[in-house]
């Protein structure tokens, strides 16, 4: 029986038939929607089929929990409170009545970011003041606000089945505030504290992640975890020249996703 993939994640592997994302179930041919029914476990299922997949019984890699996350700050941030890990401290506003109380939990600077489906560093914004605090306001109905801590580098740590399988600096560049690949940010390759790795970790298995990079960063020698991100980049594995897609194949192989 093959391995079926329905996104685009693992295109590359000539060990997996990736049949794409048809939201009309009926434009999949008969056979490939024979190999969807008949497969064991459907990887990269999509947000749409995960819950779907799940309603049936059919095991997907990423877990349903994994999706049901994906560049959604506040459930994140809720999550996070829940299970009790060290998260910078952080309040969501709802509308312009409950936003004129930000001021009452934070003090310049602080953090404002767009709560749902930005990424890469995008929606992003460091307040300084009323003016920057009232041009961020009208940029979402939701404000997201978090408490700044003033580090100039982060770590990303890849977290893939039940363990880490790759983890890096990201150096902020010259004059910015955020340490993303995306805006700027370099990797470095110098070595990562174990309990960085084991609080990624351990994260990920109390949230039910089984593919995720992890962000974290240190202050004032506590590690706090920024956020989740279930799309993360590759450009971390290019600079170590880890082969991902063949990363990807052994663990499918070895069953360990």
């Amino acid at each position: 029986m093959p391995v079926i993939a329905l996104e685009s994640r693992l295109k590359d592997s000539k060990n997996v038939v990736t049949l794409g994302v048809k939201p009309n179930f009926f434009d999949y041919s008969p056979d490939e929607a024979a190999l969807i029914r008949e497969a064991g476990k459907i990887y990269y299922p999509s947000t749409f089929y995960s819950d779907l997949f799940d309603s049936v019984n059919k095991k997907t890699f990423p877990s349903r929990q994994t999706y049901k996350y994906v560049q959604d700050k506040i459930k994140q941030t809720t999550l996070f409170q829940l299970a009790g890990i060290p998260h910078p401290f952080t309040r969501t506003f709802f509308g312009k009545v409950q936003k004129k109380n930000i001021l009452k939990y934070f003090k310049f600077p602080f953090v404002g970011k767009i709560p749902r489906g930005s990424s890469m560093g995008r929606g992003v914004y460091l307040i300084g003041n009323n003016d920057e605090l009232e041009e961020y306001c009208l940029l979402t109905k939701t404000a997201y606000i978090q408490q700044y801590l003033p580090v100039s580098r982060d770590l990303r740590i890849v977290v893939i089945g039940r363990k880490a399988v790759h983890a890096y600096w990201r150096i902020a560049g010259e004059g910015e505030f955020k340490c993303n690949v995306a805006a700027g940010g370099k990797i470095k390759l110098d070595s990562v504290p174990q309990g960085a790795v084991d609080l990624a970790v351990y994260t990920a298995l109390s949230c039910g992640w089984d593919d995720v990079g992890i962000d974290i960063c240190e202050y004032n020698g506590k590690l706090y975890v920024i956020e989740a991100n279930m799309k993360y980049g590759k450009e971390g594995f290019r600079a170590a020249g880890i082969d991902y897609i063949k990363l990807m194949e052994k663990m499918i192989e070895n069953g360990e996703i």
